[in-house]
């Protein structure tokens, strides 16, 4: 899987799905469009239901609920993280990654821009929160 760069300050959950479902960004953006759902709308850093629907709309399958991170090597082989969760006037804010497991190898995708690299591996410095378990 490859790290699909976001295009919007605030559209790490269009870019998280667009890697998953292996398109580009503005693929995902035109069918997250098309469903009312927009990067800047905060349902898609504060709530799960958008990215749970635009999954599915890509023909993905993300599980029910948010389970707690607990360790990396209990994460699924596919899963959306929550990192950079935060507190703000009482509402939830976090940044999505995706997490790979590829037989011996596990990354993390961000879709960060500014990053060297989109493929991550500093799993120490990240601090998911919790994840959604998605099958491709």
């Amino acid at each position: 899987m490859i790290a699909v760069i976001q295009e919007e300050e605030t559209g790490c959950a269009i870019a998280s799905s667009a890697a998953i479902a292996g398109i580009s960004y503005e693929e995902a953006r035109k069918i997250a469009n098309g469903m009312g759902i927009y990067a800047e709308d905060p349902c898609l850093w504060s709530e799960t239901n958008c990215i749970r629907r635009l999954l599915a709309k890509l023909g993905l399958k993300a599980g029910n609920k948010e389970i707690p991170f607990t360790n990396w090597e209990s994460l699924p082989n596919c899963a959306l993280l929550s990192i950079k969760w935060s507190l703000k006037n009482g509402q939830p804010f976090w940044h999505w990654v995706v997490f790979v497991r590829d037989g011996n190898r596990k990354y993390v995708l961000d879709s960060k821009k500014s990053l060297k690299s989109n493929s991550r591996t500093d799993f120490g410095r990240m601090k998911p929160k919790w994840f959604i378990e998605v099958n491709r």
